[in-house]
């Protein structure tokens, strides 16, 4: 797997031009100092002229355009190279995540994967458009600069390699404290997208209960523990990177020793104890970025390997079968199934839904319904036992090809901050307007939908909040039928709704039981369940009961006493 995805991150050929290009700017940086060392020269030793000067101010010129053309072109180039790298990646992700199984998508937080898309991206896109070549320039710079050094003095050339050699150990110190500070900030960051998630997800919802506030305490407390381990992380890291400066600027004075004993023995002249001075100067600024972008890198490869956790998960089963059913019965034989090892939701279910008939779930809240739901989709794979789609295993068939014969309609609706009509054509992308049209207006939302102030073209809002809960419920009911799928899925589709609405969800059920389908119904309200062609009763993982309304009241088990309470409820 690592192998696979390897390619994704490496850089491509505009992205290793423009380090190239980085770092012969760097070069050009240093010949700076030739030119100053010749200008020098001739003023002590009394030869200068105007003539002279001008030569020397063009050659910095020269120096000054070809750097400023250099890093034009370069750095533009390591923006837009490192961009198609981490381009590659968010595509990567995204194509990832559509084959991470639900099981293991749904252990993870959120913030995990929010964060491994977004922010360990662009900051692993630091590495790659800046990082990288400014490592590569500014070591490629001091070793240059410290060659030159040893040609004058070399003493000082022997000290600027020192300073140089102390890099490493300083840098062994920072990264043990990376690794430990920058995991545990990482963490913490994705605990606080969890969290912001969560609040802005939930907010109707807890200000509707006036948790608002105690919830906006657990989001504060993730953002302070957050700020806190950025602060441990700056604070156990900077004092090796002063240490390290420190012993830069002791180099510096022993080798302004080392050069005044060399100028009162002439052993070099003033213009070069005057170009030695500047170099360790300009060197001892070098050397920090050099350190604080080592730092980074390391503190950044963290990201990187934050998003090979994304490529290495397992993923759903790859299978060329089709499924290619001739009949659409759906039969569970002694299934078992637990989303927490040891506590088992279902067990030992065995039963058969028929093709073309209404068949209904019922039961307690937890005790398996969804679940059972779930299995049918493949979302899950069952622990034990076997699920058949017209008499074939689906277990070996993968989850995109048992999906493209089903259409869900949940009880939480997702919607996208598009068009209606495009909401609409999510369910079947080759679909004519018309088609949509029709499609919506047996779902019984095509006269709330023309009422709108773009008809079809109007945008909803981010998860269609610009709707009621059953104009937005006819939507999805709307999808199934646009969809035309064999095997129909209906989980809870007029709970939370009021009468007219569910009034109105509730005929254009009626509209898409018309045509021969594999209906499955997971209802609380049993006046919808009754109709059914069978009804299975789950109850503690275990199909308790299964028969029609009539016979599974004459067994005066399970059923009849939910069918008594609701009475009495409705009573």
């Amino acid at each position: 797997m690592k192998m696979q995805y390897a390619e994704i991150f490496r850089p491509g050929r505009k992205l290793k031009l423009a380090i190239a290009g980085v770092v012969l700017e760097g070069f050009l940086t240093g010949l700076n100092f030739l030119v100053l060392l010749r200008l020098l020269n001739l003023i002590f030793d009394g030869g200068i002229d105007f003539g002279d000067v001008l030569q020397s101010v063009v050659y910095l010129a020269v120096i000054y355009v070809l750097r400023l053309v250099l890093y034009a072109v370069a750095y533009t180039g390591s923006q837009t190279g490192g961009a198609e790298v981490t381009r590659r990646i968010r595509i990567s992700i995204g194509d990832k995540l559509k084959k991470i199984p639900l099981g293991i998508f749904t252990e993870n937080r959120t913030g995990f994967y929010i964060n491994a898309a977004t922010s360990e991206t662009a900051d692993y896109e630091q590495i790659l458009t800046h990082k990288l070549a400014d490592i590569i320039k500014f070591a490629a710079l001091i070793m240059m600069l410290a060659l030159y050094a040893c040609t004058l003095h070399p003493g000082v050339g022997a000290v600027i390699f020192l300073t140089l050699i102390l890099l490493i150990p300083a840098m062994l110190f920072s990264i043990r404290q990376v690794n430990q500070y920058g995991k545990a900030k990482n963490l913490a960051r994705e605990e606080n997208v969890s969290a912001i998630t969560e609040y802005l997800t939930g907010s109707q919802t807890l200000r509707s209960y006036a948790l608002a506030g105690t919830k906006n305490v657990s989001l504060t407390e993730a953002m302070r523990k957050y700020s806190e381990i950025s602060f441990q992380y700056e604070k156990a890291v900077l004092p090796i990177g002063f240490a390290y400066v420190f012993l830069v600027y002791i180099g510096i004075a022993a080798s302004l020793l080392l050069m005044a004993n060399a100028l009162q023995a002439q052993r070099i002249t003033a213009a070069e104890l005057i170009i030695l001075m500047m170099m360790l100067l300009f060197m001892a600024k070098v050397e920090m970025s050099l350190y604080i972008s080592l730092v980074a890198y390391r503190n950044l490869l963290i990201s990187r390997k934050k998003i090979e956790g994304i490529f290495e998960e397992k993923e759903e089963l790859k299978s060329e079968k089709h499924l290619n059913a001739k009949t659409y019965d759906i039969e569970f034989q002694d299934v078992d199934f637990s989303y927490v090892e040891g506590e088992k939701v279902l067990d030992g279910v065995s039963c058969t839904i028929r093709e073309n008939q209404l068949t209904a779930i019922v039961g307690d809240s937890g005790s398996g319904k969804s679940t059972i739901f779930n299995l049918i989709s493949k979302y899950y794979e069952p622990e034990h036992g076997t699920i058949r789609i017209g008499g074939k295993d689906i277990r070996d068939i993968s989850t995109e090809e048992v999906l493209r014969c089903i259409s869900m309609v949940d009880q939480e609706v997702f919607l996208f901050n598009d068009t209606v009509l495009s909401n609409i054509r999510y369910a079947r992308e080759d679909a004519s307007d018309e088609q949509v049209i029709q499609a919506c207006k047996q779902a019984n939302c095509h006269d709330f939908i023309s009422q709108l102030e773009n008809g079809y073209d109007t945008v909803i809002g981010e998860n269609g909040n610009r709707l009621s809960g059953g104009e937005r419920q006819r939507l999805s009911i709307a999808r199934a039928i646009l969809r035309n799928s064999p095997i129909i899925l209906l989980d809870e589709v007029t709970a939370s709704l009021d009468i007219e609405n569910e009034l109105l969800v509730k005929r254009a059920i009626q509209n898409l039981l018309k045509t021969k389908r594999t209906v499955i119904l997971i209802a609380h309200t049993m006046s919808i369940v009754e109709n059914a062609d069978s009804i299975l009763v789950v109850d503690h993982g275990k199909i308790a009961e299964c028969g029609t309304h009539v016979q599974l009241l004459q067994q005066n088990g399970k059923y009849a006493q939910m069918c008594r309470a609701s009475q009495v409820l409705q009573g």
